[in-house]
């Protein structure tokens, strides 16, 4: 588990080539772990105040609770303090901030409209908790390999998810840089959270766009971020932002986690297997990475004793499960109907409507299980405007492959009835042929059961 003292933080700033002055602000905080970049905008230094006001009332909120954060444990359910805590402190801390920023504005006619970018990264135990707006960017590198982690609020962004446009036709859009999401316009602002769980060896990289504008693509990262000098690499991609151009202000942030031991070890090859069996169900098959990341805040592990019961036949449930480890046993009544094993699920239905569980399930030795519930499902659909319509238009195709299948089975089953039915007739037109073929003065009998026009089963006697 990532201690402060294990997390090693690099940052470095430029105004650029073009600007005269630097309207980024970025704060490192060791001892809070809590690292921050904002990239202001306004006129006559407008933005510049803007992202200093951002950067300094976060930390004091966050320092104000840093009770809550101490409270704060790895041990999920059962913890005094969970990650929506955590993210509550972020948010307000977020949300007090672009009062103070709106306040100021309207006090202050020069500074009219002023904002910010804000991108917040606060790691407590084995947890990174991220709260973002604008377009400034979060990476993480793991494994050699980089991904972007939060999404930008921008008018190009929006017109790529709507996919209106070709990205050759929104290139020619002439605002299709500007922000619609800024700390401090508005009273109010929309934040994406997120929790991610870390790992040792983990990298951060939060960038202004001064930085990541000059980024094609991510894998341009992870070259630089494998450097072990740290302000070296901080150095070297503020040149790199420079020698293509420098149009703005450029800062940098690098979180470097330190190594871990086999517990570590442990955790990680439980949290990619638990990604890997998320990402092979049918309804989370089509998320991005960071989408993937979303409903991985809200998946949690729960564990399972043989012969206990995770749910029962009768019961009102409101859970998805995926066996992660173990096996565990579905029954009806005295019927044993299957076993699950890792990578399989059930309880899917359950996320979108309360109906008594059809069967119980057991443990059937020691068992982890990935639990989503409910609640936290409709919360990301509420929140998440994109994700929702993937999630639902993938429930909508596990519903027609139900109805798929249970067509299929009812036509099975229709043709099996159409074939007693064909063998019923078969065996009462050979009665009657029988009956009228017999002499007028042979005795009549009834006809016997269907069984009785059979061949006998050989017997004993028979071998």
């Amino acid at each position: 588990m990532p201690s402060s003292d294990t997390i090693q933080f690099y940052a470095a700033t430029d105004v650029g080539r073009v600007r005269d002055h630097n309207e980024d602000n970025f704060l490192v905080d060791k001892k809070l772990a809590l690292s921050i970049v904002a990239d202001g905008m306004g006129g006559h230094a407008a933005g510049e105040v803007a992202s200093a006001i951002a950067v300094r009332i976060i930390h004091e909120e966050v320092k104000k609770n840093r009770d809550v954060i101490d409270k704060y444990t790895d041990e999920g359910v059962s913890a005094r303090i969970g990650s929506k805590e955590i993210l509550g402190v972020l948010e307000t801390a977020v949300q007090r901030a672009c009062a103070k920023i709106h306040d100021e504005a309207k006090a202050d006619t020069n500074k009219r409209g002023m904002g910010t970018t804000l991108s917040a990264l606060l790691i407590v135990g084995s947890y990174g908790f991220i709260a973002h707006v604008g377009d400034s960017r979060i990476y993480l590198l793991r494994d050699g390999s980089a991904q972007q982690i939060t999404e930008d609020h921008t008018v190009y962004n929006e017109l790529i998810k709507r996919g209106k446009l070709t990205r050759e036709q929104i290139d020619k859009v002439a605002q299709k840089n500007a922000i619609t999401r800024a700390v401090g316009v508005y009273e109010r602002v929309e934040v994406d959270t997120l929790t991610i769980e870390v790992l040792p060896g983990d990298q951060f990289l939060l960038a202004s766009d001064g930085l990541h504008g000059y980024i094609a693509h991510t894998a341009e990262l992870e070259p630089y971020l494998e450097d072990e000098d740290g302000d070296a690499t901080a150095t070297a991609l503020l040149e790199l932002a420079n020698r293509k151009g420098g149009k703005d202000n450029i800062t940098a942030i690098i979180v470097r986690l330190g190594k871990g031991d086999e517990r570590d070890d442990s955790r990680a090859r439980r949290l990619q297997l638990k990604r890997e069996l998320l990402s092979k169900m049918p309804l989370f098959a089509r998320l991005n990475e960071r989408e993937m990341l979303r409903i991985m805040q809200v998946a949690e592990v729960v564990s399972y004793d043989p012969g206990q019961v995770v749910v029962q036949e009768g019961d009102r449930g409101d859970e998805l499960f995926i066996v992660l480890s173990g096996e565990v046993r579905v029954s009806r009544g005295e019927t044993v109907l299957n076993d699950f094993g890792p990578g399989e699920h059930f309880g899917e239905m359950a996320l979108i409507r309360a109906v008594p569980r059809s069967a119980t399930v057991t443990a059937s030795e020691p068992s982890e299980l990935i639990v989503l519930h409910r609640s936290d499902f409709f919360e990301v659909l509420r929140k998440e405007a994109e994700l929702a319509v993937k999630l639902l238009w993938q429930f909508l195709g596990v519903l027609a492959d139900r109805l798929d299948q249970t067509s299929r089975d009812l036509s099975s089953a229709r043709e099996e009835l159409n074939a007693e039915d064909i063998t019923d007739a078969i065996f009462v037109e050979d009665a009657v042929e029988d009956v009228e073929e017999r002499p007028s003065d042979a005795p009549l009998s009834a006809p016997g059961p269907r069984d009785s026009y059979l061949p006998a089963p050989m017997g004993s006697e028979d071998a």
